[in-house]
């Protein structure tokens, strides 16, 4: 019998209790509610919001305000500086380091114990118990993951407290069983250059037998490019043979998806997505064959929708299908009614299925188009289809008015395979935008508002020093896609003159 065989029983109770989640969603939710609450009751952030007198959503609602990070970073600060029983119980010793706001250049989200064994480690393992009940002749434990990781450093040097990627965050605190199934070496997986950390990644891992990768599609890409030219072979396979999975997460796939199977040509391939952030682990593919993925509801996270067209806030029993929500979450790592800055659509209410449809940030409406970073992904995924092109990053903002008075969405796009007609490109792309969303269709009727999109091309590896230039290559950054300021489209054309 394989090891993964043996390992597999390990996760047959708990693939059992994920069936409530097909049947039982709201209960879930409000026990998890109910759960948080009584837990920071005697915290400052508690006795302040009158924690003792919940007793239904209704109450939570009407005690606890909508927060963004600004509304918490004072007390995030204080925590950080090792006062305890602030927003979470105790002190919390882990920050993870996120893109920043509109303040600052980073956020620092709270990881308390309770959220990194109840949230983060908690996804981690149902990832591998949907993919084992999924393909019962797997042997991923048979060889080792392939587990791309970010840096961390110290926390106002207070003793064991540290911040960073959430990502270096799991890897340091992680069961030291897992080690002996993983690649590559701790020293390695938190080095904090990514350049030299490739290269050392790669040479580390390509003589083991990886049977499955985990991590951000960009940066996997590039560690597996670096396999590849120290190998010299023309498929990944014919380096990990034994190769059957890649866990995905962090960026949408979708603009990675074809260069992954032109890399990796094996029928026994699968690919599965995951909704990890540093604030959480709310989703995870369960069914291959539906690119949707179930929403996590009994970790230690309650949410909240607020939907983007009304501004109306429902919990999650109240949501319905085919709107664009942003995502508000209360957590057991201090989090209360906080607005992540995702938004999700949901597919499916029976069980409770979403996918991620962008940014409240990352999005265009110059001129009342509502273009999402999900019209954007299918737009490309269709232009590529069509013309056999390959894209590796891309950024698109408006053109407001140029000296013709014209005005036009302008997209700077990094081909990993370029196509023969860059126009045709951009025509496919526009059109196909046209089809999946009406409000740019009417701004684009007869180019009267706006003209067709401009396609410009990027020089390869432009994102990548775009993102070193800014501190952020590798671990958890990542390309802003949409944009209604100029501001990061400017800067990138100036590194592409």
């Amino acid at each position: 019998m394989s090891i993964t065989a043996i390992a597999s029983k390990l996760f047959l109770p708990r693939q059992r209790a994920l069936e409530r989640h097909y049947t039982a969603g709201k209960a879930l939710q409000r026990e998890v509610l109910q759960r948080l609450v009584a837990k920071a009751g005697n915290t400052e952030y508690g006795r302040q919001h009158a924690f003792a007198s919940i007793r239904s959503y209704e109450d939570f609602v009407r005690n606890v305000p909508v927060n963004s990070y600004e509304e918490l970073k004072g007390d995030i600060d204080r925590m950080r500086q090792g006062e305890a029983d602030v927003l979470w119980p105790g002190r919390v010793k882990w920050y993870a380091k996120s893109s920043g706001t509109t303040n600052d250049k980073s956020k620092f989200i709270p990881v308390s114990a309770e959220g990194l064994q109840g949230i983060h480690y908690a996804g981690g393992r149902d990832v591998v118990a949907f993919y084992l009940r999924n393909n019962p002749g797997s042997r991923m434990f048979d060889g080792k993951g392939l587990i791309l990781g970010g840096s961390h450093a110290p926390n106002y040097n207070l003793p064991g407290s540290l911040v960073g990627d959430l990502s270096a965050i799991l890897i340091e605190n992680i069961n030291p069983l897992v080690n002996l199934v993983r690649v590559p070496k701790k020293e390695t997986a938190l080095l904090s250059d990514f350049e030299v950390k490739r290269d050392r990644i790669a040479r580390e891992a390509m003589t083991k037998n990886v049977t499955n990768l985990s991590g951000v599609p960009s940066w996997m890409l590039s560690v597996l490019s670096r396999v590849m030219e120290l190998s010299g072979k023309q498929h990944l396979e014919e380096v990990w043979p034994n190769l059957e999975v890649f866990f995905h997460g962090g960026v949408a796939f979708t603009p990675y998806r074809k260069q992954y199977e032109q890399l990796i040509t094996s029928p026994r391939m699968h690919y599965m997505e995951t909704y990890n952030a540093s604030e959480g682990f709310f989703g995870i593919q369960d069914d291959p064959q539906d690119k949707s993925m179930l929403l996590m509801l009994d970790y230690g996270v309650f949410y909240e929708f607020e939907d983007m067209a009304t501004g109306d806030i429902v919990p999650l029993w109240d949501v319905c299908t085919d709107k664009n929500y942003a995502m508000l979450i209360t957590t057991s790592c201090g989090l209360w009614r906080y607005r992540i800055g995702d938004t999700v659509q949901f597919t499916s209410l029976n069980p409770y299925k979403f996918i991620i449809s962008g940014r409240t940030k990352y999005f265009i409406n110059a001129f009342g188009e509502e273009l999402i970073q999900d019209n954007a992904e299918q737009g490309l995924a269709y232009a590529c289809e069509q013309t056999g092109a390959a894209v590796s990053e891309y950024t698109a903002a408006p053109v407001f008015m140029d000296e013709k008075g014209k005005c036009r969405h302008q997209w700077l796009i990094e081909f990993a395979r370029e196509p023969q007609d860059l126009q045709q490109f951009a025509s496919l792309l526009d059109h196909r935008l046209q089809q999946l969303n009406s409000d740019y269709e009417a701004k684009r009727y007869k180019d009267i508002t706006l003209q067709q999109l401009e396609l410009v091309k990027a020089r390869p590896g432009l994102f990548n020093d775009w993102l070193k230039s800014r501190g952020k290559l590798g671990g958890q950054h990542k390309v802003p896609r949409l944009s209604n300021s100029r501001e990061t489209m400017e800067q990138l054309l100036k590194m592409n003159a």
